[in-house]
This record gives C-alpha cells, sequence and structure tokens, in this order.
C-alpha cells in the first residue's frame, strides 16, 4: 500500500504557521525547530523557502500589510475620505495580529506589500496636490498613528479594582476600573476621535496651501 503523501511544503504554508504561533505566543515563540514541528518536516527543510526566523517573520509582516485595503486610493475619492478609510482598514488588520505590530514598525524594508501600502498613500497624496515632501510626512505621520493604535489597549491598562484606585491618591480615577469591561469601546472611540483630529489639522494646512499656491 503506497504511504500517504505528505502536503508539499511552501512558503505559503510556512506563514502560515508562524503567523500563528506569533498571533498565539509572540514572536520569541517562532524558531525553526517550532515551525518544522507544526508543519510535520525536518528543521533544514524550511531553509529551502527562507534563509533565516527575520526573513520568515518579515513574510508574516507582509502577509498582515497585504490584507489592508487600498481600493479607496483608485476610485478618485477625496484624499480625506480615502485617508479616513484606509486608517480603518489598516488598523482592523493590526488589531487581528498585534503581536506582529514590532516587526512592521520597523518599516516596510523589501516587503511587497508594505511598499505597495507606501505607495498607495504616496501617490494618492501627491495625484491631490500636496507636495513630495508633505506627502510622505502624511504617509509616515498616518503610520505612526495607526501602528501606535494597534501596539495595546489604552482601557485594558486599567484594572477591574476599584480599590487600585483610592481618591485619596487618585482624585480623577474613580471610574477607572470600569475601563477594562468596557476596552473595545474606549479605544475604537479614542481611535476615531485622534483620527478626525488628525484629519482636520491636515484638512487646514490643504486649505493653505492651496490658497498660496
Amino acid at each position: 500500500m503506497a504511504r500517504p503523501r505528505k502536503p508539499l511544503l511552501s512558503r505559503d504554508r510556512i506563514v502560515e504557521a508562524a503567523g500563528a504561533l506569533v498571533d498565539a505566543e509572540g514572536l520569541e515563540a517562532v524558531s525553526t525547530r517550532r515551525l518544522a514541528a507544526a508543519l510535520g518536516v525536518s528543521g533544514p527543510s524550511l531553509y529551502n523557502h527562507f534563509r533565516t526566523k527575520d526573513e520568515i517573520l518579515d513574510a508574516v509582516a507582509d502577509s498582515v500589510s497585504a490584507r489592508v485595503d487600498l481600493s479607496m486610493f483608485d476610485g478618485g475619492r477625496d484624499w480625506r475620505a480615502a485617508l479616513h478609510a484606509w486608517a480603518h482598514s489598516y488598523r482592523d488588520a493590526l488589531a487581528d495580529h498585534p503581536n506582529i505590530v514590532p516587526v512592521l514598525a520597523c518599516g516596510p524594508g523589501r516587503r511587497p506589500a508594505g511598499l505597495r501600502l507606501a505607495d498607495a498613500v504616496f501617490g494618492a497624496m501627491t495625484a491631490a496636490g500636496w507636495p513630495p515632501a508633505q506627502a510622505t510626512r502624511i504617509g509616515a505621520l498616518m503610520r505612526y498613528f495607526v501602528l501606535g493604535s494597534a501596539v495595546a489597549s489604552f482601557a485594558r491598562g486599567f484594572v477591574d479594582d476599584r480599590a487600585a484606585y483610592d481618591p485619596a491618591d487618585y482624585p480623577h480615577l474613580g471610574q477607572a476600573h470600569l475601563l477594562a469591561e468596557r476596552g473595545r469601546a474606549v479605544d475604537e472611540g479614542a481611535f476615531e476621535t485622534g483620527l478626525t483630529a488628525l484629519l482636520d489639522g491636515l484638512a487646514l494646512q490643504y486649505e493653505a496651501l492651496k490658497e498660496t499656491a
């Protein structure tokens, strides 16, 4: 009787397995030994597809970037509306995989999806009339804001224990113990508040730019 065939090892299978490890246990959990065991292969076989662990993590990060919707930059949408929709899509992708954010924070490097993301934002801003230097700054600013929002939950930084926030010591934190159970609403509201303020500020700069053109 023929022996059952194992699924062929591929870059996609390695990235999927590594991504699952990162999501479950963090970046430090990824090793060739752990990945090989999860995939049912020998460790050295991974090197036919990736030279280093860092290359694997780069590929995992790029797979997350590839989930960000960029279609809002193709339909002639107003630059502010496009940035607003893109920022939410970007944050949603990162919120599903927060453990990979430190890798993404290092920049796109040579990652194709990350470079397409940066290219789409820069292209849309320059097409809208922003000078190239300012378009670069806007791309950086949006990236800082979205990545920062995905690093950790503000609300879940507080514990569900009223006694931890004695009014004698913290007179303005009497309701802080309630934040943990409302984490998602607090964090999403904070993101939208910050995004609106950021775009309002950029809109003022844009109008001033048009007046001097």
